[in-house]
């Protein structure tokens, strides 16, 4: 009964409004010519997650969860670096060799299909075909992380988090973030998808994963059932091993789904990974150099 209660429970609505709302700006801002793109995808991007902390202050899920000001100090870090470093980075993705091998792929076989658009609309629901093919990929690349301590070693700074809050989605190594974003730059790039398409799918991929990352009592509802939700992705960052290898998908849910790794388990006892122990950044910083050894005892 629970399960079917939170299907129609109004926690399962604030995610899809605010998700499918800022996308849907963008998409109009892109076809309509209303504002900068340039300006408008960061403003969307980060301007909610001041907005959603306090509502983390106010509504939270956990109160065990609840950040003092050295928890937001290191996480201002991160979404600083994301914000001046890593964000435009990846902006420039696009135009990387990998993205320009991938066209010249798309142009060999022949693919007819164009990922682009001529009305809001149209544009969302192609920003939505690009999300899940860049998942598709998205998903496997997560799910080899760990597998394999090689590639472990670039994730797991983002698994020694001891409570879960929007800016933490941004609790990413440098040396992983460019390689999350391997599966958009091939994906789009074959896709053939439209500047402002790619704009559209950042905007609903990064505000998807800072709402999966809050403290806010919200539930899946019918939108979990496609896309990941906090429900569904706290269990990924569970401190127990077995819990922590489900729920792969960042942005969507459906390949966990399909592919045998869903979990619907929505409580979770702690959060993190190892010892469970809280890290410094430093140290964060320096898990990619350390001995396989150094690595399972954090």
């Amino acid at each position: 009964m629970q399960k079917n209660s939170n299907l129609f429970s109004l926690w399962s609505l604030p995610q899809p409004i605010i998700v499918l709302g800022l996308s849907l700006l963008t998409a109009s801002a892109a076809i309509n010519g209303w504002a900068d793109l340039s300006l408008l995808v960061p403003l969307f991007l980060f301007a909610p997650i001041p907005l959603l902390l306090l509502a983390e202050r106010l509504l939270p899920k956990r109160k065990d969860w609840l950040l003092n000001w050295k928890d937001l100090a290191e996480d201002l870090f991160w979404l600083v670096g994301t914000f001046l470093i890593w964000a435009p980075i990846y902006d420039q993705a696009y135009d990387t060799p990998i993205s320009n091998l991938f066209e010249s792929v798309r142009e060999a076989s022949g693919f007819p299909f164009r990922l682009e658009a001529a009305t809001p609309g149209g544009l969302l629901i192609a920003a939505l075909i690009g999300v899940f093919a860049a998942e598709l990929i998205g998903y496997w690349a997560h799910r080899l992380q760990h597998r394999f301590m090689f590639l472990w070693r670039i994730h797991a700074t983002h698994h020694h988090i001891t409570k879960m809050s929007v800016a933490r989605a941004e609790r990413t190594h440098p040396l992983e973030f460019l390689g999350l974003n391997l599966g958009a730059a091939v994906a789009l790039a074959f896709l053939g998808a439209s500047a402002e398409v790619v704009a559209v799918v950042v905007v609903f991929r990064l505000n998807t994963a800072h709402l999966c990352h809050s403290n806010l009592p919200l539930v899946s509802g019918a939108w979990g059932w496609l896309f990941n939700t906090p429900e569904w992705h706290q269990l990924h960052h569970s401190c127990i091993y077995k819990e922590s290898n489900t729920n792969f998908g960042c942005t969507v849910i459906i390949w966990d789904r399909l592919f045998g790794t869903f979990s619907g388990k929505s409580h979770i006892e702690q959060v993190g990974n190892g010892s469970g122990e809280k890290l410094s950044i430093v140290t964060q910083l320096l898990i990619p150099f350390k001995s396989d050894k150094a690595l399972r005892e954090l």
